[in-house]
């Protein structure tokens, strides 16, 4: 074999050493419910330099999985639309900023007091108060908990702490010491700098550009290229513009993540967003994996074993701060008890972004080295905790999971000749039909939301449990002439319909059926025509 052949043959030693970690620790991790980050981060200790030794020159790798942070701003930024971002405003601007600001004055103030310059005791308060998002979205898709009082905070508090990592990575590049040395140096040289009302023309030059080449740009560049019709004509037009935004706002000394996410805001709202993510899924997921692999390479083991007592510290006194500041915060925010148990559980731990604020922050000089070292260990024993916090929270309190409710409406009528349990998307129909033919009626939900936005239909709307004979008889359900059973849980209307016919047994009953088997205990309740949801379409 020749040396040519065997210097490309040992070329793909490393990819073939990154893909089976990945395959092997991520499935591993999340099967044990502790997430895929972690499994990227234990996959790359065990092929660091600490442990098996088989990449070893882990800061190339680091440096160039950082790509996957820009991927994943970019992402970010597709998601995120103003109409969005004003529905959350509450809990995003209420709850994230006070949580944000809360956690990071605490632990910035106890940093300084140990010591640490100012700017640097900042940036580990602010790196330690993020939280992961990756963690805390799996645990709540896995409980199906995203739609819930709880899950909506969450998320909105870690979007808040997502937007504002990204204007905090980009500054500090233009904060650090570095910059100052190569000024400095420059000055020496030359004997003139660049003046800073130069550097700052060139920023808002260069966001400017972007903003305008977003907003008249790309959305003819992507309809021309949906025209061409070939998905890697596509493809590599979506690279383009992410790594193209990255590279302007690298020009200008600005955070290669800002550019990629302006750039995905600006592609929100159009027509191209969801292909374009479709098309950049695969590189981000490959490319923020191999970041949390280089991460694990870069953990120092051996000062985790050097001082395990002080780092075990931090990570639980941290997790303790984030619990309580949090648990107030969602309490003062109307979040039940149980609800900000669970809300401070799934945000106590640190975040994925940690690991670039303070990656950026020892690029920048921000903080030194060891510093960074000791921080990036805290970081990954903190997500670690996620999962095993919640189980814990779970563990200890049962009803956790269900959400506050409000007070049943006190329900005053005179009686409608129509009653409509249920006001989802098939209780609303004959609700429409009713209304256009002014002729009154009842409706009685579970759902407090659905309840107060269908206050306009004209109707008498109450928040109440149909299932509960004393809201059918405040509803006068002895008097009414047909009751249109439209809940979509099988359970609640078997349960409905069965009370119903006991107070009214000669009530005209119109019932929505999920299923064959929902439609025959039904008709064993005396429903003689349940009409099935999927049979007609059919």
């Amino acid at each position: 074999m020749s040396a040519d052949s065997a210097a490309h043959g040992t070329s793909l030693l490393p990819a073939v050493v990154f893909l089976t970690a990945a395959v092997v620790a991520v499935p591993l991790s999340k099967r044990l419910k502790l997430g895929a980050v972690i499994g990227y981060l234990i996959s790359g200790v065990l092929i660091g330099p600490h442990v098996l030794k088989l990449i070893t020159d882990e800061a190339t790798v680091l440096a160039f999985s950082e790509l996957g942070v820009v991927f994943l701003l970019f992402v970010l930024g597709l998601e995120v639309s103003p109409a969005r971002l004003w529905v959350m405003r509450k809990h995003l601007l209420g709850m994230g900023s006070a949580q944000m600001l809360l956690v990071t004055l605490i632990i910035g103030a106890v940093a300084y007091y140990l010591g640490l310059p100012l700017v640097s005791a900042l940036v580990t308060g602010f790196g330690l108060a993020l939280s992961s998002t990756a963690f805390a979205l799996q645990i709540l898709a896995e409980r199906d908990e995203i739609a819930s009082e709880h899950g909506k905070a969450s998320f909105s508090v870690l979007l808040f702490q997502d937007l504002v990592a990204v204007p905090v990575i980009a500054l500090m590049p233009l904060l650090g010491a570095q910059q100052a040395q190569s000024l400095a140096e420059a000055v020496r040289q030359t004997g003139t700098a660049e003046p800073l009302w130069s550097s700052g023309l060139k920023v808002l030059a260069a966001i400017g550009l972007l903003i305008v080449a977003g907003r008249f740009l790309l959305r003819p560049v992507f309809a021309w290229v949906a025209r061409v019709k070939m998905t890697e004509l596509f493809t590599a037009v979506s690279l383009l513009v992410v790594l193209g935004t990255a590279f302007l706002m690298q020009q200008v000394g600005l955070s290669m993540g800002l550019g990629a996410f302006l750039a995905g805001m600006l592609l929100a709202d159009s027509e191209y967003s969801h292909e374009v993510e479709g098309h950049l899924e695969p590189f981000k997921g490959l490319l923020l994996g191999l970041f949390f692999i280089a991460v694990g390479m870069n953990l120092d083991l051996p000062l985790l074993f050097a001082k395990p007592l002080v780092i075990l510290a931090v990570v639980f006194s941290v997790a303790a701060l984030q619990l309580g500041l949090m648990w107030l915060v969602s309490r003062w925010f109307g979040q039940s008890h149980a609800g900000s148990l669970l809300v401070a559980a799934l945000l106590a731990s640190g975040g994925e972004f940690a690991f670039v604020v303070f990656k950026t922050a020892e690029s920048a000089k921000l903080i030194s080295v060891d510093h960074a070292a000791l921080l990036n260990v805290v970081v990954a024993l903190a997500m670690a905790l996620t999962p095993i916090l919640v189980l814990c929270v779970h563990f200890f309190s049962r009803k956790l999971n269900a959400e506050p409710k409000k007070p049943f409406d006190l329900i005053e009528t005179e009686g409608a000749k129509v009653i409509i349990a249920g006001f989802g998307r098939v209780g609303q129909i004959p609700a429409r039909i009713l209304a256009a033919q002014n002729i009154p009626f009842t409706v009685i939900d579970t759902d407090s939301d659905a309840v107060e936005s269908a206050r306009r239909f004209g109707g008498t709307i109450f928040y109440g449990d149909t299932t509960r004979p004393e809201t059918l008889r405040a509803a006068k359900v002895e008097q009414c002439e047909v009751f249109i059973l439209a809940l979509d849980d099988m359970e609640l209307s078997i349960r409905t319909a069965r009370v119903v016919k006991r107070l009214n047994p000669t009530v005209k009953m119109i019932a929505r059926a999920r299923n064959r088997r929902h439609a025959h205990k039904l008709m064993d309740l005396g429903i003689d025509q349940p009409v099935r949801e999927t049979l007609h379409s059919a």
